[in-house]
């Protein structure tokens, strides 16, 4: 998937909205652990409820391989449904790899050589030969990351180096080399709204995906006032604010309402900002 492609989902949809798929057994309506997968019964409706809203989905990579085999499988089976019925919207694996040498190819591959996915969340904390084999696929995204929203981000990723920049702001302007806006894009936490403005000084170009509103306290007008590039450029991820939106029979259809509460707010940013 090219930018262009994204770009023109963003603007037909109006929406920027990125739906995580952090699919917990422990917490889907009761009557699916009666489904041969309750996993992939669970992320259908929620697909089918929220494909309106949505431009991206992100599966996260733990809740799956929490479930050994059978969680691949759901993931596979989740994806390839999102593949079948809504070629258009893309999909990134929150898998936050971040290996070198031989074990990086054998994860690029892994994700990319069956077209499972159309980007991959990485580590870069090992250096380019982490992320070099993820560019390699074309028409494939390397998500790397940045500034993130947990309260210990700030052990590494905020620390002052001698230049008197931060450690994350070199991790973005040593890494912007190794690819391209069509290529490469950065997780910014949105608890961080406020850093992005420096962050677009770096990658003014770069597609940013921003986790952290809703359920993580982010506020989605604060990402989209100092995030949002002449083309938006911003995927704003909520996983359980929409996916845990309703716990019984009708779980979808409260999903729906979420997704399409935040797609409404998006409209009108993308209005505000991009005229």
């Amino acid at each position: 998937m090219t930018s262009n492609q994204l770009f023109e989902q963003i603007r037909s949809k109006g929406s920027f909205l990125c739906v995580g798929l952090d699919t917990d057994l422990n917490k889907i309506p009761v009557h699916l652990l009666k489904e041969d997968d309750p996993v992939f019964a669970f992320n259908r409706a929620i697909v089918d409820a929220t494909a309106p809203y949505a431009v991206c989905y992100k599966p996260n990579l733990a809740f799956y391989e929490d479930n050994g085999a059978k969680g691949w499988v759901s993931f596979e089976k989740t994806v390839r449904y999102i593949r079948e019925k809504y070629p258009e919207i893309m999909i990134i694996a929150d898998a936050k790899r971040g290996d070198i040498g031989n074990t990086s190819q054998m994860y690029a591959r892994a994700f990319y050589a069956e077209n499972l996915v159309d980007g991959v969340t990485l580590s870069p904390y090992m250096g380019r030969d982490t992320v070099d084999p993820f560019l390699k696929f074309e028409g494939k995204w390397a998500v790397l990351l940045a500034l993130t929203s947990n309260p210990s981000a700030a052990d590494f990723e905020l620390l002052r180096l001698e230049d008197g920049g931060c450690l994350y702001e070199k991790v973005i302007d040593v890494s912007r080399e190794w690819g391209s806006e069509e290529n490469m894009m950065y997780v910014v936490g949105a608890t961080q709204a406020r850093m992005l403005k420096g962050i677009r000084a770096l990658i003014p170009d770069h597609f940013l995906l921003v986790p952290g509103v809703g359920a993580q306290g982010g506020r989605l007008e604060e990402v989209a006032r100092y995030g949002m590039n002449h083309r938006c450029g911003l995927l704003v991820n909520s996983s359980r604010g929409i996916i845990y939106a309703g716990k019984d029979a009708d779980f979808a259809t409260a999903a729906a309402r979420e997704a399409r509460a935040l797609a409404e707010q998006m409209s009108d940013l993308l209005k505000r900002y991009l005229q």
